[in-house]
């Protein structure tokens, strides 16, 4: 066991280090939203910056997916909410990482506040990209005909607020949510790209705190295998986690923003077999999940703040047999 690790460590090593071929490269996280008090940071947020600061300067970063709860409590009051600045700003400004564009999508705590703000500052600062509650992203992988397209999903307006519960409550507007649920079965049935991903801040499967929600066991995993998603990433749960269901579709969850949190109180509700890695169980520390596209290759790395690769697993392309 002891070695199967260490090569699993050297092999991440080496593919987040080399590259011999053009790729997409993008970080995914979640659950950053800091403190409503001075510094209005913690300091495993700092440390996850900083990992994003590294990954940006070598291998290197297109862009991040942000899957919600951005602003711990209570989300922002209005664009000029000097939490944009202390929460964010100032935490992830670094060079070159200033440079990465966001995409941003809200959590439950996001829409305890003004979630029309989040989407205003996307005209304040030009690396904040939130055009609008959810849509969808195309990305091209270089020099190849390859693509990537990504739904950015509001998983509070399919299902609700949790208001501090395990489960949410119920969609506020059940006539939106529908809506919501129409445009996810559209784009999905009419994008051509070979590579997929929906992104949101609820997860379908997960062995921590919150644990599934049953609301997209219901209603999105049935459109996940349809149409052969790649994966589905998410938050909520503050850790880190891979798990690959009996259908081939892969589950990835990265909360570590802000704290990370090593409860596995559900982890008899997720099948034994399906479950690939998590921070929790494997004992390891919270970061980023790490994605790299090349034309025949998708990959996801789950590297800790230290800069150390502890899991990689292939991704499938919708062309797979």
């Amino acid at each position: 066991m002891r070695r199967w690790c260490l090569l699993l460590v050297l092999k991440c090593l080496y593919l987040l280090g080399h590259s011999d071929s053009p790729e997409l490269r993008f970080a995914v996280l979640a659950d950053w939203g800091g403190l409503p008090v001075p510094p209005y940071h913690t300091l495993h947020q700092a440390a996850v910056a900083a990992e994003l600061q590294r990954l940006s300067q070598g291998p290197g970063l297109d862009f991040i997916l942000s899957l919600g709860d951005h602003f711990y409590f209570n989300g922002v009051r209005d664009v000029e909410d000097p939490r944009f600045k202390h929460t964010f700003e100032s935490v992830y400004y670094q060079h070159p990482l200033v440079d990465v564009p966001w995409y941003l999508v809200s959590g439950n705590h996001d829409h305890r506040g003004n979630v029309s703000a989040q989407i205003q500052y996307s005209s304040v600062s030009r690396r904040w990209n939130y055009p609008s509650q959810y849509y969808s992203l195309h990305f091209p992988v270089p020099g190849s005909n390859v693509s990537l397209c990504v739904l950015m999903v509001d998983t509070v307006v399919l299902c609700g607020n949790t208001w501090d519960k395990e489960q949410p409550v119920g969609p506020e507007n059940h006539e939106k949510a529908q809506q919501h649920w129409e445009w996810i079965q559209t784009t999905l049935q009419h994008t051509r790209a070979e590579y997929v991903l929906v992104a949101g801040h609820y997860p379908v499967w997960s062995i921590g705190h919150h644990g599934s929600t049953s609301c997209l066991l219901d209603r999105l995993r049935p459109l996940l295998e349809k149409y052969k998603v790649s994966a589905y990433v998410s938050g909520h749960d503050h850790n880190l986690q891979f798990i690959r269901d009996g259908a081939g579709v892969a589950y990835v969850v990265s909360g570590n923003g802000a704290i990370n949190d090593v409860d596995s109180s559900h982890r008899n509700s997720v099948p034994q077999e399906w479950q690939r890695f998590s921070s929790p169980v494997n004992q390891t520390k919270g970061g980023v999940a790490y994605f790299q596209l090349r034309p025949d290759l998708m990959t996801v790395s789950y590297v800790q703040t230290d800069g150390k690769c502890v899991y990689q697993a292939e991704l499938s392309s919708r062309r797979r047999e």
